[in-house]
């Protein structure tokens, strides 16, 4: 094993050991509150990193770089989504949603609308929302522990499977928020300490992005196609095939065969190919993908003929779905009171736009030092690789690139924690009806609750095809946006809001951008603005969900419930007025 792998290997060893430790022994779980809310005792400056180290996922530390890399500036509306979309959760739904008194999304369903019936299905969707979430954190860990060290990502995806599973069990929300504020941190360092190093090579290698020729490969370097890819030339290009052979274009090519590729051309490259591009060779990309550093640079570069339609659907799913993340939401019922909440968010803000900046700076950066990946590698990898293609595989390298898997892993591991325990609350209160008054074993059904949050994902993880986890976690933004969106902002701010209407935009958003990302993970969606829309649904399914819930509630407005304006009061008044009760009174709620 190289000293790369083992620089790795140990980094990441080390944080999950530090994870564990600090997720068992720190603060243990020995009531309901401190499991799902940590008895609400958080201050703003810690539950700001932990929101932070909880948000800031595979996607963001992996995803967003890679976007970046590969599609130039269409991919910055990726950070600018997910960094903005906590600016509608600061303006519309942080304060009030904490004065609710409630525990989570479903606990907050019943009690503004009095249906046992919204509540379950609420359940039901925070499920698929957090196990679609759940899956690029758990692909991620695997496709680092694989690029790094050399051994399989089933052993990465199981390793860090047990990690979040443990510091839950014995943690809950209490131990959790120590363990994602100290992994945000982590993060921040092992982006930044690269970004800084990366930077000055490159400041003094002269390169510049604004030329009108495709990137170029800096030394000789041999790329075996893992799966079919079509390549786009933005350059003549002459290329060998390696020692493996292969086939391009449809024909097999002997080893050593040279093939000269004009400009323009697109070409077929089929898995267990093998090319060997020379030192100075042009890049070709991935078929509708910019082809020239100036083209990179240029807004709308793709050869797609509905790229604004996606990016606009995009936004609409990024800005709105982060107010419909139940993690992101659990995470303000731990503040002591609404104004703690809105504090939050505001220094969230502020760590999500340093975190976003080196992303992108460091994505950029991997255009000139790990073109390769533009070719058939995952694009997903470049912060793993970037480390020792600027330093070389001696020391340096690799303690800069156990540095950056350390990071990597702390991503996966705190978004995954918050997930599972919102997971696992609902699991236990709504699917496994448990509702015990004994304490410890209430306790027991949590942690049982825990165990089975992680299966499926884990399960399905295995046995998928990985996607970019950019755009795997954006379909969970979709549904989100289709669900809790359209509720919390009318059950918020709107009396007229009933639980039939509620119901049925809740069925209507979230079947169609569920059934959307399903047929996506397929990989039939199709072509052309139909395939778009399958793609990226949220800007149809959104304002349909919030068109059905108006009307419906609107025709059903006899049964709006009859405490409403007495509790939307409590929601938007300020806790000193004396109105805001910790406990509320008829919700079903798990007892202490």
């Amino acid at each position: 094993m190289s000293a790369t792998a083992v620089a790795a290997l140990t980094a990441i060893l080390l944080v999950a050991v530090a994870s564990t430790v600090i997720g068992m022994l720190g603060h243990r779980a020995r009531r309901t509150s401190d499991f799902l809310v940590a008895s609400r005792t958080v201050r703003p400056s810690a539950n700001a990193g932990a929101i932070s180290g909880e948000y800031l996922s595979a996607a963001s530390f992996l995803g967003v770089a890679g976007l970046v890399l590969r599609d130039g500036v269409d991919a910055l509306w990726y950070p600018v989504g997910y960094t903005a979309g906590y600016l509608s959760l600061l303006l519309f739904v942080a304060a009030p949603l904490r004065r609710s008194g409630a525990y989570t999304v479903p606990d907050f369903a019943e009690l503004r609308l009095r249906s046992t019936s919204l509540r379950r299905l609420c359940s039901v969707f925070v499920l698929v929302i957090g196990w679609l979430y759940l899956l690029p954190q758990l692909q991620g860990a695997g496709l680092t522990v694989e690029v790094v060290t050399g051994l399989p990502q089933w052993i990465g995806t199981v390793g860090a499977g047990v990690i979040v599973v443990l510091t839950v069990v014995f943690g809950g929300m209490r131990s959790v928020t120590f363990v994602q504020a100290f992994q945000y941190w982590l993060k921040l360092t092992a982006l930044a300490v690269p970004a800084a190093v990366a930077l000055v090579f490159f400041l003094n290698s002269g390169h510049t992005f604004d030329r009108p020729q495709a990137p170029d490969f800096r030394e000789q370097t041999t790329v075996t196609v893992e799966t079919d890819v079509r390549l786009d030339t933005g350059a003549p290009t002459r290329v060998q095939v390696g020692p493996a052979g292969g086939v391009v274009d449809g024909a097999p090519v002997p080893a050593g065969t040279v093939l000269t590729w004009e400009t323009g051309t697109r070409h077929e490259v089929s898995a267990g190919s093998e090319l060997v591009f020379p030192a100075g060779s042009p890049v070709p990309t991935t078929a509708g993908r910019p082809t020239t550093d100036a083209r990179w640079l240029t807004p709308l570069a793709g050869d797609g003929p509905y790229q604004l339609l996606a990016i606009y659907s995009l936004i609409m799913a990024t800005f709105l779905g982060t107010m419909g993340l139940p993690h992101v939401l659990g995470r303000f019922y731990t503040n002591p009171d609404g104004r703690a909440a809105r504090r939050s968010a505001v220094i969230v803000l502020a760590l999500l736009g340093g975190f976003y900046l080196l992303v992108t700076l460091i994505g950029a950066l991997s255009r000139f030092y790990t073109p390769q990946l533009l070719v058939a590698g995952p694009t997903d990898a470049a912060v793993l690789l970037l480390p020792e293609a600027v330093l070389g595989s001696g020391l340096a390298g690799a303690i800069l690139g156990g540095v950056v898997a350390a990071g990597a892993w702390a991503a996966f591991l705190s978004t995954a924690s918050g997930l599972l325990v919102s997971l696992a609350g609902v699991l236990s209160t709504d699917v496994l009806r448990g509702r015990s008054a004994a304490a410890d074993r209430r306790m027991a059904e949590l942690r049982i609750s825990t165990v089975l949050a992680a299966a499926a994902p884990l399960a399905l993880t295995l046995g998928v095809t990985r996607l970019d986890f950019a755009e795997t976690v954006a379909l969970a933004f979709a549904v989100a946006a289709s669900t809790f969106c359209p509720l919390l902002v009318l059950g918020i701010w709107w009396r007229g809001l009933t639980a039939r209407g509620a119901i049925s935009g809740l069925l209507v958003g979230g079947l169609l951008s569920a059934g959307a990302v399903a047929v996506s993970l397929a990989g039939v969606g199709g072509s052309g603005w139909v395939g778009v829309l399958l793609y990226r649904p949220a800007i149809v399914t959104v304002p349909l969900a919030f068109l059905v819930m108006i009307v419906v509630s609107l025709v059903t407005r006899k049964h709006r419930p009859a405490n409403t304006d007495a509790l939307l009061l409590r929601l938007h008044a300020p806790e000193r007025l004396g109105l805001f009760r910790e406990h509320v009174e008829n919700v079903r709620r798990p007892s202490d």
